[in-house]
């Protein structure tokens, strides 16, 4: 069976300029020695599938199912094993292989098509915060994990530039930065984050109701963890003529249940959601961006 990368993850990678650096074309084969590797049997690539990686179902040699997940180098996913073997199952999808010379991860087959997204949106947070607090532990010893004030580092760079060539921008850009020096500034205890939370990560599971998938990790305050999963949805938030009281309400009870400071929450929010919109820009998303723009606005 070929081995060929979805449309969704060819345009991803485009975006980022990924495609172009080999990896890509060399996917197919690659996922081909890795499945012959560990003697698995393939049962289909998941489609749409992620924007970073080829996810296949596959079977392991005793007929169990399982999914091989492949993903370049740049999205780190050395980092993704080590944060999921120290979850060890626990409010994560489980690691079924804790080494690979090839890089590529087997992991335990949950449902790729059930997302709490799929859940009314109340029921969605609800059970996606719950998930999210499974995660947020002390970093293993020794680890070494990106941290929030790294990562952001390198966005804020890259948001600078955007302002200095969009002026139009610019005051949502000063807003994020002035928030994120802030928020810096004296952080709480840091705990191993997932990175990328959001509804679409948490999936349906035998093991547990809903496990997390997809983590890029980084070691930081639980609010910039939880700041992502504020704007789910966004599309809706903005169709709905009280989409600003609405995200403000969300904040507030998404603070409280989880013991998050509020204040903090709202400008990791503020940041994030920037982030996202003038990268969305930069790439060619104006759709997208206006969205997360006018949602930033609100904050």
């Amino acid at each position: 069976m070929a081995l060929e990368p979805p449309p969704r993850l060819v345009r991803a990678l485009d975006e980022t300029a990924l495609a172009g650096d080999g990896w890509l074309a060399g996917l197919p084969a690659a996922a081909g020695e890795a499945v012959a590797r560990r003697g698995l049997t393939v049962e289909r690539v998941q489609v749409p599938g992620g924007r970073s990686s080829l996810v296949v179902l596959v079977r392991r040699p005793d007929g169990d199912p399982a999914v091989l997940k492949l993903a370049p180098p740049r999205a780190r996913p050395e980092s993704e094993r080590a944060a999921l073997a120290h979850w060890s199952g626990r409010g994560a999808v489980r690691l079924l292989e804790p080494a690979a010379q090839d890089g590529a991860l087997l992991l335990e087959r949950l449902h790729p098509d059930v997302s709490v997204r799929s859940l009314p949106e109340a029921k969605a947070l609800l059970e996606a915060a719950g998930t999210l607090r499974r995660l947020w532990v002390e970093p293993p010893a020794g680890q070494v994990f990106e941290t929030v004030a790294e990562r952001t580092g390198r966005q804020a760079a890259a948001m600078r530039a955007s302002a200095d060539a969009d002026p139009d921008v610019a005051p949502l850009v000063g807003a994020a930065l002035a928030a994120r020096e802030e928020l810096l500034d004296a952080p709480p205890a840091p705990l191993l984050l997932h990175g990328t939370f959001r509804q679409s990560k948490v999936l349906s599971g035998e093991r547990m109701p809903w496990l997390a998938v997809g983590p890029d990790p980084v070691v930081g305050e639980s609010a910039f963890d939880l700041a992502r999963l504020v704007r789910d949805r966004v599309e809706d938030l903005i169709a709905q003529a009280s989409g600003a009281a609405t995200t403000r309400r969300r904040i507030k009870r998404l603070a409280e249940s989880l013991e998050v400071d509020q204040e903090r929450l709202r400008g990791w929010t503020l940041f994030r959601a920037v982030e996202s919109g003038v990268r969305a820009l930069r790439v060619g998303r104006p759709k997208d961006a206006e969205l997360l723009l006018e949602f930033a606005g609100w904050l």
